[in-house]
Parts: C-alpha cells; structure tokens; sequence
C-alpha cells in the first residue's frame, strides 16, 4: 500500500496502503470443512472471482486441495451467504481483521506527488539500474524522489503492470542517488521461489523488518474498484501504508514485492505479495 494516497494506485487505493494485512484470520463457521480435488477447486475459485466481492482473497489449501476464501472486515454477511452458496462446499471461508488494501519504502521509502511507497530491489539490464516496486505505486506516477520534500530526483517509471499484477520499474536517472544491490544490511545474491511454511521476512519504510511464513501461494486478491490481483504470495506478516512495493525475502534471496493486505504492525496482519521473478522476466532484468 502506498502512504498519502486516497486509495491504492489512484484516489481509490488507500493512502496508508503500506500496513500489510492481518496474520490472524477468524474462521467462519465452516472453515475447515472442505475438501477437494483439483476440478472441483478451479470451479470454486471461478465461482468467487465471478461474484466479484471486494475485500476477498481466495487460493488452494495444498494440503486438503479445497479453496480457501478469506473475507476482510467490509465483506457483509449476505455476500458470506453468497460465496457459500456459489462454491457449493467446495471452499473453506475464513474472516481477516481490517481491511484488505494495496500499501506503498530493497525497503527504503520512495516519494511521488501524492503518495510514497517503498523501493524492493534493485536491478539492472546491461549498464541502466532500476529498482522494482508495487505497479500499484508506479500507476500514474512518473517521477520518484528520494524525500517528501520532491526535491532529489531518484528517476522515472519505465513499466507497470497493474491490476491483474502488481509490479512496477523506475530507471535510476541521478547518478547522486546510490543504489546498492542490497536489502537494508543483506546483500541480495538471486531470487526465490516461495513455498508453504518456508521462514520469510519483509522490509519497508514505514515499519521495517517483520518475519513470518508463507501461507499461501497463487492466491487471488480483490481490493475493489475492478483492482484484482492473481498469483500473489500469503504470509502472516504485517505491513502498514508506506510499505507497499517493499521486498519479501528469505536470506539473501529475494521473492516478492508488497501488494497489500489487511491488518497493522500493532495487532498483526495479513499480506499479499508479486512474485518478483514475474517481473524481472516481463523486463529481462536481473538482480545485482
């Protein structure tokens, strides 16, 4: 989620998008009761994308093969009734604390007119330097300083994608303005893929570094506004406004960049990252 914006990528994203979303779901009644099987997954999952409900995220519990759907804080209860009825039994439902939202600082803070966000790693393609963030950071904004004051150029955007992604790039364009290939203190080395249960942490400008696992894998997220994301990383980590585009890594390999999520850095949270590969391939860029 991007700070200072009212909503996430334009007025409707959230302006505090960067607190990432809530760890700790309240199950719904039936949370827990479904299996599946592929097919019957698929159709789940089409189903609920079909409702278009926002403040929904959806992806396949690998261990059981059923959906899982997770309703933030604004879903109602008729629209409960109506994911129910549509996946059939088919898909456990499961509530968020807050509300799920695209939050804007590999980490540090990145400042537009509007709203900031936060940088995830740096990479390059031949000699030219970029950075990678949230596409919902860089939609609409073209120039990226280093301080809210906008008076030291970091560069421009060249590339978004968003929705259905969620990454951006800016080129590094002053040659005063470093740009290490590295996270805070880790020395980025590659990438990563993620995986159920695998020991990650995040960085941003707003709360810093917070660890936790991953939970979930190509899980789709509604924010609303015809603003839907797929193939999104789930962890239990926090994040709060001004931490959207940060990095998501294990080690020193990097494998994601902050979309959104619900929750705070004070009660916990639930976020939703792009998997960083995803974009260095869209671009042929590399990290450093």
């Amino acid at each position: 989620m991007r700070a200072g914006r009212t909503g996430i990528g334009r007025a409707r994203l959230i302006a505090s998008v960067v607190s990432m979303f809530v760890a700790s779901a309240l199950a719904v009644s039936d949370a827990g009761a479904a299996t599946g099987t592929p097919a019957t997954a698929t159709r789940a999952a089409a189903a609920v994308e079909s409702l278009a409900v926002a403040g929904t995220s959806w992806s396949v519990d690998e261990h059981t093969g059923a959906l899982r759907v997770f309703a933030d804080s604004t879903v109602s209860a008729a629209d409960l009734a109506r994911v129910r009825r549509a996946t059939a039994g088919a898909a456990t439902l499961e509530r968020l604390d807050g509300r799920l939202r695209t939050l804007l600082s590999g980490g540090d803070g990145i400042y537009t007119a509007g709203w900031r966000c936060s940088a995830g790693v740096n990479v390059q393609s031949g000699s030219s330097y970029y950075f990678v963030t949230a596409g919902h950071c860089t939609e609409g904004a073209s120039t990226w300083y280093t301080s809210s004051a906008l008076t030291t150029t970091v560069g421009s955007t060249v590339g978004t994608s968003f929705p259905n992604n969620d990454y951006g790039v800016v080129r590094y364009s002053n040659p005063a303005v470093p740009h290490p290939g590295t996270i805070g203190a880790v020395d980025v080395t590659g990438t990563a893929t993620a995986r159920i249960g695998q020991s990650v942490c995040r960085r941003g400008s707003t709360t810093g570094v917070h660890c936790g696992v991953v939970t979930g894998l190509n899980a789709t997220v509604n924010y609303g506004g015809g603003e839907v994301v797929s193939g999104l990383i789930q962890t239990n980590i926090c994040a709060e406004p001004g931490d959207s585009g940060g990095p998501l890594y294990a080690g020193d390999k990097v494998i994601g960049i902050l979309s959104g999520g619900s929750g705070n850095c004070t009660s916990g949270g639930t976020t939703y990252y792009q998997p960083i590969q995803e974009a260095l391939n869209a671009y042929g860029l590399s990290v450093y």
